[in-house]
């Protein structure tokens, strides 16, 4: 089971998480980050990397944000990979 990225980083988008992914499976989108679900080995090391919180267990989404769950799953594949970290909207 793969991790998610919800609400939390919508118009935010720090990047402290995709510098931590040994395995590159984050996406960069207009306005969030998306997990590649076929990608995430589960390691669970960006969780503690997100300074808003936004990244969840697929199990432990919260239900409010369950369709975030498929938003990562249809996004990751249309957006570019994304392993540096830059600027967050939140401060751009």
């Amino acid at each position: 089971m793969p991790h998610v990225v919800t609400q939390p980083c919508f118009n935010c988008k720090y990047t402290d998480c995709v510098v931590v992914c040994p395995v590159e499976c984050f996406y960069e989108g207009e306005k969030m980050l998306y997990i590649h679900p076929d990608e995430c080995i589960d390691c669970e090391a960006c969780v503690p990397e997100c300074p808003v919180e936004a990244i969840f267990h697929e199990d432990n989404v919260p239900d409010e944000w369950k369709e975030y769950i498929q938003l990562n799953a249809e996004k990751a594949p249309e957006c570019s990979v994304i392993t540096e970290k830059k600027t967050p909207l939140a401060e751009g």
